[in-house]
């Protein structure tokens, strides 16, 4: 089983969470398997959103995060999908929540692994990433995850300042695609 980082999946497991015995055996499967009871557990990685969002004059919505994992550094707004809860339905929710924008449409622009180290556990995500058209920036609140925003004409974005590897592949992606992409940036 690979390596996540410096964690593998089934070392997050102590106990079986079906009968509470120390007898979890890890699969070559991505998988852990008691095998007291036949508990399977398969370590699959959470869905997330990222919404590019461009103002009027192309300049893009970066935000400053408030707290850990990466506390200061610039992201995308966007977080976590809810149970029952669409990627697009997740997007406008989470841009909502973080900065009182909403997202009129969006589009799919691509999905990109992610690490998110929180409380010492290693979550694997797979980060989906939507360009957004939003109603307006006024009136634009910011929640308490947010420390900041910028917006910034896309030659001026430092991708070394983004805190996350999906977030800095995602802004990758977006500025070449847009031929916009600062002249000595290499990934």
């Amino acid at each position: 089983m690979g390596d996540i980082s410096g964690h593998q999946p089934g070392k997050s497991f102590r106990h079986c969470p079906g009968c509470g015995a120390e007898s979890l055996a890890e699969r070559p499967d991505r998988s852990v398997l008691c095998s007291g009871c036949g508990f399977h557990y398969y370590f699959n990685p959470a869905a997330a959103v990222a919404g590019i969002i461009e103002d009027d004059l192309g300049r893009l919505l970066l935000t400053v995060r408030a707290h850990d994992p990466r506390k200061g550094t610039l992201d995308l707004p966007g977080g976590f999908v809810d149970f029952s809860e669409s990627a697009e339905d997740a997007l406008r929710r989470e841009v909502r929540e973080e900065l009182n924008l909403n997202v009129l449409h969006c589009d799919y622009f691509g999905s990109f692994p992610n690490t998110y180290v929180f409380d010492r556990i290693t979550y694997r995500t797979l980060d989906l990433a939507f360009t957004c058209t939003i109603e307006s920036f006024d009136p634009m609140a910011l929640s308490d995850e947010i420390e900041s925003t910028l917006i910034v004409p896309p030659s001026e974005i430092e991708l070394d300042c983004i805190g996350f590897d999906s977030i800095r592949n995602i802004l990758f992606r977006y500025l070449n695609s847009r031929s916009l992409l600062p002249p000595c940036t290499l990934l």
